[in-house]
């Protein structure tokens, strides 16, 4: 039996990721050992590795690395600590392959304790552009990793230019997606008695994190969101951001506006909630990248604050603005009243694929030859 080992630090990311985990717990030739890390173990962030738990997965590994300090500093150490801890891990579990996705640092520490114990990585969602450090930590995991799976051919063809061999990657579209096309959300009314929502009247859905590069100024870009969402005077869900550097300065800014009548807040929401609150929602607005791969999906317009997503591949459901209250509330108010605007969003076409990607990603990893070509990786120019 192949053991597929499979790192996540985050909600968003395990909520991806889940499609995955399950093709993998349904294969009879194939066992997960999953790890742990990071935001997961922190209450202060919604202890989600109860909702891990909760999914029927079994835990292989917890490593908890999450720092107090909300500096860039205890990000680089965070990361230095995870590579160790991480290592320790891999020895115990001996995986076959490492799952790694997107471009956080838990999945950089992966990337690197595995490239030097001689273990082959899976990377998920490489080969994307987006802003902040984001986008040449996603580039390190892709130069690590053994096989690839690009959500987009445009993905695809970077990875390629970067030097990757063609054998090596796999279009195989966004594994977010595959729980919207196959799986049963809770329905309209299921989340609004959950999250005490008006179903008369319109919902907001705000989720903003922040950009490690402006950590500084996290705190005054989300009070710029939260005045104009305060201006709008609509019913508003807002989820926590992460625990990168600069976030909990904005949770002590959301925590002053937490009595509004308008402001609904959660430290975090299971992932077929948030799927139901995007589907409820009449605007999503922030910086995450739900918005720009999930959110065309249900036909959901967004307003994208700042550069995080910046250069992303994207459908036309997106309004780009600054952190401004005045440019923020305009591009909201767009969404809500611009007849033509909701219409081209309402065609719900998506570049990130068809709802399969789990499948896809999980009959590479099945049957993928192990050995010395997997790993001596050889640059094509």
């Amino acid at each position: 039996m192949r053991k597929i080992g499979v790192v996540t630090g985050t909600r968003a990311e395990y909520g991806i990721f889940k499609s995955v985990l399950q093709e993998i717990e349904a294969r009879k030739d194939l066992k997960l050992s999953l790890i742990v890390i990071g935001m997961h173990l922190s209450p202060e962030f919604g202890f989600t590795v109860k909702e891990i738990a909760e999914d029927g997965f079994e835990i292989g590994a917890k490593i908890d690395v999450l720092h107090a300090e909300d500096t860039k500093a205890s990000m680089a150490k965070s990361i230095g600590e995870s590579v160790s801890k991480i290592a320790e891990t891999l020895e115990e579990l001996k995986p076959d392959v490492l799952l790694v996705l997107g471009d956080r640092s838990e999945m950089l520490a992966g990337a690197v304790a595995a490239t030097y114990m001689g273990i082959p990585i899976g990377h998920i969602h490489g080969g994307e552009v987006s802003g902040n450090v984001d986008e040449p930590v996603r580039h390190a995991i892709t130069k690590l990793a053994h096989l690839h799976f690009p959500a987009t051919k445009e993905g695809a063809e970077r990875i390629l230019k970067m030097g990757e061999e063609r054998w090596r990657v796999h279009v195989v579209g966004a594994p977010s997606l595959d729980l919207i096309v196959n799986e049963k959300m809770p329905g309209p009314k299921a989340i609004a008695d959950k999250y005490r929502l008006d179903l008369s009247k319109p919902m907001l859905l705000v989720l903003q994190h922040p950009v490690v590069a402006e950590a500084d100024e996290a705190a005054s870009q989300i009070r710029e969101t939260l005045e104009a969402v305060k201006k709008l005077k609509q019913q508003t869900v807002l989820i926590y951001p992460n625990a990168d550097a600069g976030g909990r300065r904005m949770i002590e800014v959301i925590r002053k506006y937490e009595d509004a009548g308008f402001l609904k807040t959660f430290k975090s929401v299971p992932h077929e909630d948030y799927l139901g609150l995007m589907r409820l929602a009449k605007v999503m607005i922030g910086n995450s990248s739900s918005g720009i791969i999930e959110a065309p999906s249900f036909g959901l317009p967004v307003v994208n604050i700042g550069g995080r997503q910046e250069g992303r591949q994207r459908a036309g459901n997106v309004i780009d603005v600054g952190y401004d209250t005045r440019e923020i509330f305009a591009a909201v108010k767009k969404t809500l009243q611009d007849k033509d605007f909701r219409k081209k969003v309402s065609s719900r076409e998506t570049p990130y694929g068809d709802g399969k990607a789990g499948k896809r990603i999980v009959k590479v990893l099945s049957k993928v030859e192990l050995g010395k070509k997997l790993l001596e990786k050889r640059m094509t120019y």
